[in-house]
């Protein structure tokens, strides 16, 4: 079924890196939700009017909310997709993220809500009837929300849509609220237990823990996130497969919305080599980039010194003393400049983001350790921190 909405509704749907393709999706996703949502919301209010359960009723409510949020959904993509202007020459896509953020509150406001409504069934409890009708209309949403968690998932998947992702988990948190309200309904009338505030609460739990988990994982990339440690290690092997680069560092990649990446690197190149050899290498990489992984590329051409074994030797023997500091350092732009007195090391060091020692600590300890092992040189060096993952 997703798949034929998809070929029938979004034109051009295989090109998900494009804004227009992607807003198409959305608002396929948003109506779906409006539509399905509205119908569950008003079957479940005509059985919890019937039948005076607060659960039902509350169930109704939050599908009720959950067509707010399918609206806000698709408002988000549509204005998301909007193409770049003066004010914001990245464009629009972190909207999406801000869509995403939005419904994960209002399912946390439903779940907030709907725990007091069912604390104040637990402390006065009402009889609740039984009706078939309201089994039927139950397990009928069940299925539907099911549906709707594989169709969004299926969709936020196939686009990268952390607002898609978040519409899954709810339709997911709801079919287990509907089920707890099914199971509360059924024990209730067969054992004639007065629960359906208790579950009232177990729902109110399930939606909550939705909404918090949806809410990560759309204000992660709002906050900024280190890029995928398998996409880093795609790009380096794609890098360094040509070989007038012999190295990379300082790779930064920023996040302005699906499908609107960009990222930045140095790259190393030996210094008595072709200099334009050297540039079309770099204007390949670029290219390649772009072509196989959707991201915007700008590369530093970095030229290192390969011919000089002495400067071979130290650069070696300082970066073992560095990664002894801390295994994941790396030093790069390396230098030697001799002197009738003393000679100068001059080098970056890429300090990892997580490493607990301030900039004036590490550069004290590289500092004293070089010049320990290595007498006779002064240390210039220049801190990085790095901004990919290590793991």
């Amino acid at each position: 079924m997703t798949d034929f909405l998809v070929r029938h509704l979004v034109r051009d749907h295989e090109n998900v890196q494009d804004p227009a393709v992607r807003e198409r999706y959305g608002v396929m996703s948003g109506g779906v939700g409006i539509f399905l949502n509205l119908l569950l919301s008003l079957g479940k209010f005509f059985a919890g009017v019937l039948t005076g359960s607060i659960a039902v009723t509350a169930d109704a409510f939050n599908n009720l909310s959950d067509a707010g949020s399918s609206v806000v959904t698709l408002v988000g993509f549509k204005l998301a997709g909007q193409k770049a202007d003066d004010g914001h020459p990245f464009g629009h896509g972190r909207i999406e993220y801000l869509a995403g953020l939005l419904v994960s509150l209002l399912i946390l406001m439903v779940g907030v809500e709907l725990g007091k409504t069912s604390i104040e069934k637990i402390i006065r409890p009402e009889e609740v009837a039984f009706s078939l009708v309201t089994v039927i209309i139950l397990i009928c949403s069940i299925l539907v929300k099911l549906w709707m968690c594989l169709f969004n998932r299926k969709l936020g998947r196939r686009i990268n849509s952390a607002a898609m992702e978040a519409t899954a988990a709810d339709s997911l948190s709801d079919v287990v609220a509907t089920s707890a309200v099914l199971a509360g309904t059924l024990i209730g009338h067969f054992a004639q237990v007065s629960i359906d505030g208790w579950i009232g609460v177990v729902v109110a739990i399930f939606i909550l823990r939705a909404g918090w988990g949806a809410a990560k994982d759309t204000l992660n990339p709002l906050l900024g996130t280190a890029p995928e440690p398998e996409l880093v290690k795609a790009i380096q092997q794609l890098v360094l497969s040509h070989e007038q680069v012999v190295g990379m560092h300082d790779l930064v990649i920023h996040d302005y919305g699906p499908g609107r990446r960009m990222c930045s690197f140095h790259a190393e190149v030996p210094e008595d080599k072709d200099i334009m050899d050297a540039h079309d290498a770099i204007d390949h990489i670029e290219r390649e980039i772009q072509e196989k992984f959707g991201i915007e590329t700008t590369v530093h051409m970095d030229p290192i010194a390969t011919g000089d074994s002495e400067v071979a030797r130290l650069r070696e023997q300082v970066a073992e003393l560095v990664r002894e500091i801390d295994p994941d350092m790396s030093i790069h732009d390396f230098r030697l400049t001799r002197g009738p007195q003393h000679s100068n090391l001059i080098f970056d060091v890429v300090v990892p983001h997580r490493c607990r020692l301030t900039d004036e600590e590490v550069r004290q300890r590289i500092t004293d350790t070089v010049r320990r092992v290595v007498p006779g040189c002064y240390v210039v060096l220049q801190l990085d921190r790095s901004y990919v993952g290590t793991k």
